[in-house]
């Protein structure tokens, strides 16, 4: 079952709660359904953690988690997704990102230097910013509704796929 592959990795609840950054939370943390691992949680996680992933806000995990609370998500893998874009990936990610914007608001994206400087991009960050917040905005929201259908999809498949392994070997006569 996928619960078991998430099992693996995931810490334990106790070292979260305990977690600096969110104490701030209080008793909302302490709800066991932020905890369970099932179909549902896993796939609310998926949509939190993959949209708050590309919103370009300097504490995503944050606002995992504060995602991850209404929806009764599963609060580790929904900020555990925020890492997909890390320092090595935000360059890619948030370029991606802009050009989506660019299409979405109809103007065309800006060309790169052939050196990319500290002072080229705040010169152009007037213009920058708004195609990259729509972008990620886009980008966020398409990406979280394809991995939370995905995971149900992946979900149901993988326990029908194990119940009919188990049927064939109920079948089978033992040797």
């Amino acid at each position: 079952m996928p619960r078991r592959i998430f099992k693996r990795y995931m810490p334990h609840p106790d070292s979260i709660r305990e977690h600096k950054s969110l104490r701030f939370l209080g008793s909302l943390i302490h709800d066991p359904n932020l905890w369970h691992l099932n179909r549902r949680s896993v796939s609310r996680a998926m949509l939190a953690g993959l949209f708050s992933a590309f919103i370009p806000l300097p504490m995503q995990m944050l606002l995992a988690a504060g995602l991850a609370i209404p929806l009764r998500a599963n609060l580790p893998i929904s900020i555990g997704l925020v890492w997909l874009t890390n320092p090595l990936t935000m360059p890619p990610v948030f370029y991606c990102t802009y050009k989506v914007g660019s299409w979405a608001l109809n103007t065309p994206p800006l060309t790169l230097p052939s050196e990319l400087t500290m002072d080229w991009i705040s010169e152009r960050l007037v213009t920058l910013w708004e195609p990259i917040l729509v972008g990620s905005f886009i980008t966020g929201i398409v990406l979280g509704i394809v991995g939370y259908f995905a995971t149900m999809l992946f979900w149901r498949w993988w326990v029908r796929h194990n119940w009919r392994k188990r049927q064939e070997r109920r079948r089978k006569p033992a040797l």
